[in-house]
């Protein structure tokens, strides 16, 4: 609280003070009394008004720095009204009361929310599972038919299963905490595995994948990673450039992190729109010509990765290539465990 401020907020006390000092100098000069008489009290009226002010001021500046103090380190700043300390002000007990029964009906509201956002992501994996059965079940007879027909059918069960992990992981991405495994783990390994799930998928899209990982061992959580990974190899394949797709997976090493890229040859991205290909929604002129863009593949990523403590950035040049890259740290506490 600046002292300009609270003395705006006084201005009636102040002009009070002195429209009654004014009268009062009036009446005394009119009743005799000498000028020394009158400039004592001018100047006790004054000393004592202004100490009132200063000690006035003071107090409640400490007590508003103090609050704001407190409501900095709340982590759910709605329940400032329960740790707020009692004011020697009638009004600061009245907003007290108030905010109090405000944030009573706000508490309510959020379990409220809490509640529906837990049985719709209890629903979302509920039907996940039993989605997933039926195309385990086509998947099984597909590989039991050895023909175009069937390979067709592969690739696209491969896109289907995709959309569906799609789905789950956006349901479950703010509650990552609850469902992964951080320990050392392969990045070739979990490529190959992502690779091998939906090898159909890129047979049918003339994709040619190369991996190179000389740094290889990271701390993170494979699962989540081998989703991330999903999500990128999908969207280079979606934004080939020719009929052939190529992409390449390579590591490097510093004294801090591990960075793995993968860089495809497609159609590339603007360098207006590189810094948004991450938020939400966001598909861009590449994503205007292409239906199957939806701009939450790699939000999710992006989302994820920050979760698991990586970072994930994006370089690219039109109709040359694209690289999608991630930064595992290697000086960090989870590593050291």
């Amino acid at each position: 609280m600046r002292l300009s401020e609270y003395l705006k907020d006084k201005i009636i006390i102040i002009l009070l003070n002195i429209a009654s000092e004014l009268l009062l100098i009036c009446f005394l000069s009119l009743m005799d009394n000498t000028v020394s008489t009158l400039i004592i009290i001018i100047i006790f009226w004054t000393v004592i008004f202004t100490l009132y002010l200063t000690i006035d001021y003071v107090r409640r500046r400490n007590y508003f720095n103090n609050l704001n103090n407190v409501l900095e380190k709340l982590d759910r700043r709605y329940l400032i009204a329960e740790v707020m300390k009692s004011s020697y002000k009638l009004e600061d007990k009245i907003y007290r009361n108030i905010i109090r029964k405000s944030n009573k009906s706000v508490i309510e509201r959020i379990n409220q929310i809490e509640d529906e956002k837990k049985d719709y992501k209890e629903y979302i994996e509920a039907w996940v599972h039993d989605i997933k059965l039926p195309i385990t079940a086509m998947e099984l007879i597909c590989e039991n038919n050895k023909d175009e027909a069937a390979r067709k059918i592969q690739a696209e069960l491969a896109k289907v299963d995709n959309l569906i992990e799609t789905v789950l992981f956006y349901a479950k991405a703010d509650e990552v905490y609850k469902d992964y495994l951080i320990k050392e783990t392969s990045l070739s390994q979990i490529i190959n595995e992502t690779i091998s799930k939906s090898k159909a998928f890129f047979i049918q899209n003339k994709t040619i994948i190369e991996v190179e990982c000389k740094a290889d061992l990271v701390v993170s959580d494979k699962k989540w990673l081998e989703f991330i990974f999903s999500q990128i190899l999908i969207n280079a394949v979606k934004y080939k450039k020719n009929s052939i797709c190529k992409i390449n997976i390579y590591t490097t090493e510093n004294d801090e992190e591990i960075r793995l890229y993968f860089e495809d040859d497609g159609i590339g991205i603007k360098e207006s729109e590189i810094k948004r290909i991450f938020d939400k929604g966001f598909t861009g002129s590449n994503g205007r010509n292409n239906s199957k863009s939806t701009g939450i593949g790699l939000y999710l990523c992006k989302k994820l990765c920050l979760k698991l403590g990586l970072q994930v950035y994006a370089e690219s040049k039109v109709n040359e290539y694209t690289k999608i890259i991630i930064a595992f740290p290697k000086n960090t506490y989870i590593s050291k465990l």
